[in-house]
């Protein structure tokens, strides 16, 4: 029987200033095995069963459909999909980027539309309505990219990630990305949004440049989004508290939150030991860049 596999991974977005822009994919994961079968179906662990439908309402699904109509197709031949789930939900860590990128995939695959990344991403941001978690889903790395709504445009950085440790801390509650866009103010003054705006540019120079004590401080600086919502975040000045204490170059807040995620480089085993005994009452993943985006392998093809 033919076994399609689709690893989609985790993604942080903004980091710090780089506001609905700049994302990155983590080493975490959703894989989903694919198998024919008489109807659409989810089979899902335990833990996803009360936030992830299992029938057609699934958004991998509904990914999958709106892909596929872009190419006049109207029904695609129905799955039973297996999906192993390592990205938290309501996280701040892509988890609906992983659904939607997820869904392009299995749409590309199984009706072999060969799509190019960039017209994965022009599908991904239709649905999603901004590129920052589905840029690094579908291409890897560090993405900084813009959508209007018609143009779009993305750069990827990839050299330079491997020194890089990032630990994301997760508090064991939600926040939704309603109530944290609702939080955010609707104006914001011209000599404030030049500031603002500035922050983010030398985020990016840094990033390219590789400097990544620069990134790490410019994280700080954010203007557009860490200041209202870390009120949603009551722990956010505790685990800032400990992150700078073990010598992170910088943190922020990830995504929409509550995960907040601080950036070290060349951290050794004792170091991180020491920081996961200090923060006990959170979930603390030790992450990677992930370099590859989206990957997809067909094991009957493997196997011929």
């Amino acid at each position: 029987m033919n076994c399609l596999t689709i690893r989609v991974p985790a993604t942080s977005a903004n980091l710090g200033p780089g506001f609905d822009s700049i994302g990155m994919a983590l080493t975490q994961y959703v894989i989903l095995e694919c198998e024919r079968a008489e109807e659409w179906s989810f089979v899902l662990q335990e833990k996803d069963v009360p936030f992830i439908p299992k029938g057609k309402s699934n958004l991998i699904y509904k990914s999958a459909l709106f892909t596929a109509s872009r190419f006049g197709i109207e029904e695609l031949p129905p799955h039973q999909i297996t999906m192993t789930n390592d990205v938290p939900i309501a996280r701040g860590l892509g988890s609906s980027s992983t659904a939607v990128v997820g869904g392009i995939e299995l749409a590309n695959q199984i009706l072999k539309l060969e799509l190019s990344d960039q017209e994965k991403l022009k599908i991904a941001c239709d649905i999603e309505g901004h590129p920052d978690n589905v840029a690094p889903a579908i291409c890897g790395g560090i993405t900084v990219s813009s959508y209007d709504g018609t143009e779009l445009e993305s750069v990827r950085f990839s050299k330079g990630l491997e020194p890089l440790t990032w630990i994301a801390v997760i508090p064991d509650y939600h926040v939704e990305t309603e109530e944290a866009r609702a939080i955010l103010p609707t104006q914001m003054d011209y000599k404030g949004a030049v500031h603002a705006s500035g922050m983010a540019n030398v985020l990016v120079a840094a990033l390219a440049e590789k400097d990544w004590d620069l990134v790490g401080r410019m994280m700080k600086k954010d203007k557009w989004h860490q200041p209202y919502r870390s009120g949603l975040i009551p722990d956010f000045p505790h685990v800032s508290r400990v992150l700078n204490d073990h010598g992170s170059l910088g943190h922020y807040i990830s995504g929409a939150g509550p995960t907040m995620i601080g950036l070290f480089k060349d951290a050794s085993a004792k170091q991180m030991d020491s920081l996961m005994d200090d923060l006990p009452d959170y979930q603390v993943k030790i992450l990677h860049a992930d370099l590859h985006g989206v990957t997809s392998t067909n094991t009957a093809a493997m196997n011929q």
